[in-house]
């Protein structure tokens, strides 16, 4: 079976409408917003910043376009795509200046409700960077959805060496990824670029960690799981056996549907009771 027949077909039909905005730099930004049918507009449900994978250097809205609308049917809450510019013609850190300045536009448009960062992959690391930026510059967070997120530039650890985990992204595409994204080594070690070396993880929006069995980034993203509940973070994660990175955005292999409902799940308890502790949650496998 090939990547494109494991791929993410349409997903849910629902509302949605594109608009345009313009970065900090006068890069153009675009975005794409997702209401699911469920939405209930007198709740002041939580928005969905969405920031998607692809090493810094490939994907745009229209190739997670179904990954996106499974997350808005899954949590019940409009999605908010972001199409930040890419690597190597805009390398580090324009992908970080577009998301944090899509996340502005969106607090802005949304006044009145709860703000979600969400990512997959290097989406992931964009998401778990803007949390961190959050916390320095004051603004709200509800939230950091991170799906088997890049948060290291350490090719060392076991997850990466591994012979079983070198499939649809191996260790070699990764430091490909990564030599596009941020050429000068020397800069990756940056929170915007390594959100784990950050230098204090206290205070951050509470977060939802996916991580895949099978998948170079596992121990980085459960390193990321552990530094975030030793600054006591409430934290809620779960390791999906027997999967492969990328396998969230590809129905048709098993834990996808899974990963949606754990994802669904865990955002709702939070978004219920946001005060509660949950770094002594149990670890989940699945």
């Amino acid at each position: 079976m090939t990547a494109r027949q494991l791929s993410d077909p349409p997903g849910p039909v629902m509302t949605h409408h594109d608009s345009v905005i313009t970065g900090a730099d006068g890069s153009r930004i675009a975005l794409r917003w997702l209401q699911p049918p469920a939405l209930d507009t007198s709740s002041d449900p939580a928005v969905l910043v969405f920031y998607h994978g692809g090493g810094w250097v490939l994907g745009e809205i229209a190739g997670f376009d179904g990954t996106a609308r499974r997350l808005a049917a899954a949590t019940g809450c409009e999605v908010v795509m972001v199409e930040y510019r890419l690597a190597p013609e805009h390398p580090y850190p324009a992908a970080v200046g577009d998301a944090w300045h899509a996340l502005l536009a969106v607090r802005d448009s949304r006044p009145q409700q709860r703000i979600v960062v969400v990512g997959d992959s290097a989406g992931g690391n964009l998401a778990a960077v803007m949390a961190l930026r959050a916390k320095a510059a004051g603004v709200d967070l509800a939230c950091q959805v991170l799906i088997y997120p890049v948060v290291d530039t350490d090719f060392d650890r076991a997850s990466y060496r591994c012979p079983q985990n070198q499939l649809l992204l191996d260790a070699a595409t990764m430091r490909w990824f990564w030599d596009q994204y941020v050429p000068d080594e020397t800069r990756r070690r940056h929170p915007d670029a390594s959100p784990l070396r950050a230098a204090d993880h206290r205070g951050l929006a509470p977060a939802i960690v996916v991580t895949a069995d099978n998948d170079v980034l596992a121990d980085e993203g459960e390193a990321y799981v552990t530094a975030l509940r030793t600054a006591g973070v409430r934290v809620t994660h779960r390791r999906f056996e027997g999967q492969m990175h990328g396998f969230i955005g590809m129905p048709r292999l098993p834990g996808s549907a899974a990963a949606f409902a754990f994802i669904g799940d865990s955002l709702a308890a939070i978004l219920v009771d946001p005060a509660a502790d949950g770094t002594t949650e149990q670890e989940q496998r699945s």
